[in-house]
């Protein structure tokens, strides 16, 4: 009696190893990427003496050289941005709002805007400053 031996099957590709690098691709960009609004415009924040770690989330308020406004990314003339605040302000009332200003920008535009923004119940504003180099 003579045995037949059965054919052999082709593994079935896997798919596990095209998995793991969408999932480090992922995990990469994440790292890399930044998830706040940037400004329209250049700005480039002041350097600080003393400065502790910038807490995440809340609303970003660019102030330009020029005095240029944004909000979240969108540039805004100052109604637009009392508005905005305003409506950001009555969906979230623990927001935390961060100030990023030129390091050219006058001291007269930001520190009437830190005034105001906090005047419409903002939890915490952070001025955003650049690090010292060590």
């Amino acid at each position: 009696m003579k045995l037949r031996r059965t054919p052999r099957r082709s593994h079935p590709e896997t798919i596990v190893a095209l998995i793991d690098v969408v999932f480090f691709l992922l995990v990469f960009f994440m790292l890399i990427g930044r998830m706040d609004a940037t400004a329209p415009f250049m700005v480039i924040p002041p350097i600080a003496s003393t400065a502790s770690p910038m807490p995440g989330g809340g609303a970003t308020v660019s102030v330009g050289a020029a005095g240029d406004l944004a909000l979240n990314g969108t540039e805004v003339d100052a109604t637009a941005l009392r508005e905005g605040m305003a409506d950001l302000l009555a969906s979230t009332p623990a927001l935390l709002v961060r100030i990023n200003a030129h390091q050219d920008a006058e001291l007269r535009r930001i520190l009437p805007l830190v005034a105001q923004i906090e005047g419409m119940g903002a939890r915490d504003v952070v001025l955003v400053v650049t690090p010292r180099a060590p």
